[in-house]
């Protein structure tokens, strides 16, 4: 098994001093309203030292500064000084911070039916032997003491700027990481990749709400750390559309992030959105680049449909009725009436596209930890091509096309 080092210090960090910069207009003629933004500046400028004297001089505060997968920093702004920095010459451009969401709605068969009992790697028997993977759960922070997780609290981060620890507050994240990585141990529920390293980046506060500068806050702390993190979840997301790709990001800096983070080695899995709606207009489900996971409603974990209904009400074997759905969906996997981890040691019983994504990640968890060096596109058409038709289908689904439903017998 390999052996870990340890991980390199954030690069998020609220900046502090002060360095020559491009000159701005001066703090006392740019009244009004503080609004919160992300800029992203041209290549070769030290955002760390460019942030605190660019925004300070247009009498803004900045909030986090990323090196990693963007370089740029976000920062609150009246809407004259965001006009004045964008004219500077290290500003490459500027875009409007966004609430995110987490996307549960109300969420344990999913192990049964992706067949995560029958993976060998998996090895789900009761006894306590660890998938030696790390995944990063971008989310509300984590239960980092649940006895049915294994949390490498080191790799903890916080993001959210209105949390001052990983410490989920909200329940969401720990639910994530169970159905990824519960352990084997014959106690509370298993995971997809029993015993994972679970990496808890908070981005979401204990409303499960956050900005998009948090979020990207994740993203960068990942990509970071890419030779350590092979895969990284996403239950979470915002309005938003994929006008580029990977060579011009069309002024998304949260795409670009992922991007730098994809290219780094991380596979990135996440939830299609809850609102039943085509999730193309739905970011970072949109991208390319990552692993879109629509939800299946599975009451008893076997195919065939006929099983009543327990949580809430939905009809077996079925696209899930709150799922998002369209060209974007790479996958369908479990996502209603989920049992996992919660907070304070506890479980709970939880529905979204949230919940089928982290059945995705934990695949791929599973996927990597047989083929170290498949890349992020690897994974992806790997997870894909040992999906199955199995299920129900035209139910909810508006989009004519039936989406491979998650199978790990093979991995």
């Amino acid at each position: 098994m390999r052996r870990k080092m340890g991980v390199a210090i954030a690069a998020c960090a609220v900046a502090g001093a002060t360095v020559a910069s491009a000159p701005v207009a001066a703090a006392d003629t740019l009244g009004g309203e503080l609004d919160s933004y992300i800029v992203v500046l041209k290549d070769g400028i030290d955002a760390a030292s460019v942030a605190p004297q660019q925004v300070g001089a247009l009498g803004g505060t900045v909030g986090h500064v990323y090196s990693s997968a963007v370089n740029g920093y976000s920062a609150k702004l009246t809407d004259v000084a965001r006009q004045q920095l964008a004219a500077s010459p290290a500003v490459d451009y500027i875009q409007r911070d966004t609430p995110v969401r987490s996307t549960a709605q109300s969420t344990p068969t999913g192990i049964d039916r992706a067949d995560a009992d029958q993976s060998p790697t998996a090895a789900i028997d009761g006894v306590d032997q660890r998938v030696d993977v790390d995944v990063a759960v971008i989310d509300t922070g984590a239960d980092l003491d649940h006895p049915d997780l294994n949390v490498y609290e080191a790799g903890a981060e916080n993001c959210s700027t209105l949390s001052l620890s990983p410490e989920d507050e909200h329940g969401h994240g720990t639910h994530v990481a169970g159905t990824i990585g519960a352990l084997d141990d014959a106690n509370g529920v298993v995971g997809m990749a029993p015993g994972a390293r679970i990496w808890p980046v908070k981005v979401l506060n204990a409303l499960g709400s956050g900005t998009t500068s948090d979020v990207i806050c994740g993203i960068d702390y990942v990509a970071a750390n890419a030779d350590q993190i092979e895969v990284a979840n996403m239950s979470l997301g915002g309005g938003g559309s994929d006008d580029g790709d990977c060579g011009s990001t069309d002024g998304d800096a949260q795409h670009a992030a992922i991007c730098n983070a994809v290219a780094a080695g991380v596979t990135f899995v996440v939830a299609a959105g809850n609102d039943h709606a085509d999730a193309k207009d739905f970011v970072p489900a949109a991208y390319d680049e990552v692993i879109t996971v629509s939800a299946l409603a599975d009451f008893n974990g076997q195919p065939g449909g006929g099983a009543a209904s327990t949580c809430r009400n939905d009809v077996d074997d079925t696209f899930a009725d709150f799922s998002n759905y369209g060209n974007d969906v790479d996958l369908i996997a479990p996502g209603v009436c989920i049992e996992s981890t919660w907070l304070d040691g506890g479980y709970n019983t939880i529905s979204g596209t949230s919940m089928a994504s982290p059945h995705a990640a934990g695949a791929a968890a599973l996927y990597k930890a047989n083929n170290p060096s498949a890349s992020p596109e690897q994974v992806k058409r790997a997870l894909q091509n040992a999906g199955t038709t199995d299920w129900t289908w035209p139910s909810e689904d508006p989009d004519g096309v039936q989406e491979p439903l998650l199978n790990v017998a093979g991995f």
